[in-house]
């Protein structure tokens, strides 16, 4: 079958919208129509290299809609549901089997290789391979061949424009809060960076009814939100070290810090914020893989610090994307409002207008 799909044609290119095949789902499969996909920074982190994915390819990984064929074996799903597409995992491996799928053994090989396990891609052209298979859905595309393993069955009624994102932004912001911190009502929460998955990561610390939430931004409007949304502070990095505005709110620090970041300096300053058997914990994807954080030692045994890498929010996408869209319907997980939509047909645009912070969440939607 014929699509459309965003592809990267090099390492650092622009995306391209061009007439791609897609073939038909095989044992385990499903096949899904692509209403709406998340532009995410995960995405972008592929496209320029700093995460492995062959090229030329097809990316994306916050897709929904609904589903057109199964292949043999699938039960979890039927046509004609609408799904939500995740991360993909094995589903045999320790973590699988403890429901802690972020962490699958084969996590790499499964969501970034390109292909399936045997070697073969969904994708091609011209008679020529594409790189498929990311995050196991490649979404940026019309239609996405998925598994079974990483949809999650929606209700008839489910708006696909706001299902995309949960796949991975939002539930790893709002995961780390509510999944790896399990942050507590009256405790203290650090956010650094307030895009989408540092304001979901404060959205949930309100729904948990935290009572310090700071977040870090250097947008104007972008902090603003955050206070709108139930922040009860958002300050300005370039105002002075973050430490110090921190330490001025809350003298005896924070009981979490949520990096979004991955910049060495931010997060520096979020150790410093740090209270008691404080937790910092790490999300973001840094443009140099060999990069590292210096932990000040003596620092870290006294105060008896944590510092974890966090992956997908901790999540098992089947039993917390129902968990959040409950929450939304019951008004208190509003992360409706960070997202704004775009043709799908101007996906590079959409890409520099979150550059330049004039969105947060961007969907894009076909038709």
């Amino acid at each position: 079958m014929q699509i459309k799909a965003a592809v990267v044609n090099e390492v650092g290119g622009d995306f391209t919208i061009e007439d791609i095949e897609i073939g038909d789902p095989q044992s385990g499969e499903v096949l899904v129509d692509i209403a709406a996909v998340g532009l995410c920074h995960t995405d972008l982190a592929a496209q320029h290299g700093h995460l492995p994915f062959p090229m030329p390819g097809v990316v994306g990984h916050e897709g929904a809609g609904t589903v057109r064929a199964i292949g043999e074996g699938v039960t979890k799903v039927a046509v004609g549901d609408k799904v939500a597409l995740t991360f993909n995992s094995c589903g045999e491996c320790a973590s699988c089997k403890k429901a802690e799928p972020g962490y699958c053994v084969s996590f790499m090989a499964l969501n970034f290789g390109g292909v399936r396990p045997d070697g073969t891609s969904g994708l091609s052209k011209d008679g020529v391979q594409l790189g498929a298979n990311f995050f196991g859905q490649s979404s940026f595309a019309t239609a996405a061949i998925a598994n079974q393993r990483n949809v999650v069955k929606l209700a008839d009624d489910a708006d696909l424009v706001l299902a995309g994102p949960l796949g991975c932004g939002i539930q790893t912001g709002a995961g780390a809060v509510m999944n790896t911190f399990d942050a507590q009502a009256g405790e203290a929460l650090l956010v650094m960076g307030g895009g989408s998955v540092g304001l979901s990561g404060a959205l949930a610390a309100v729904a948990r009814n935290v009572g310090t939430i700071i977040v870090v931004e250097p947008v104007a409007a972008r902090r603003e939100l955050a206070l709108e949304l139930g922040a009860t502070h958002a300050i300005d990095p370039a105002a002075g070290p973050v430490s110090e505005q921190v330490r001025a709110i809350i003298p005896a620090g924070v009981d979490y810090v949520l990096d979004t970041t991955a910049n060495a300096a931010v997060l520096g300053e979020a150790f410093a914020s740090l209270g008691y058997r404080g937790t910092v914990g790490l999300i973001g994807v840094p443009a140099d893989p060999e990069a590292v954080m210096a932990v000040p030692m003596i620092p870290a045994q006294v105060l008896g610090a944590k510092v974890i890498g966090i992956v997908e929010g901790d999540s098992n996408p089947d039993e917390f994307i129902p968990e959040l869209v409950a929450l939304h319907a019951a008004g208190k997980f509003p992360y409706d409002r960070l997202i704004s939509t775009r043709p799908f047909s101007e996906l590079n645009e959409a890409i520099a207008a979150q550059a330049r912070g004039e969105a947060i969440k961007i969907v894009l939607t076909h038709g």
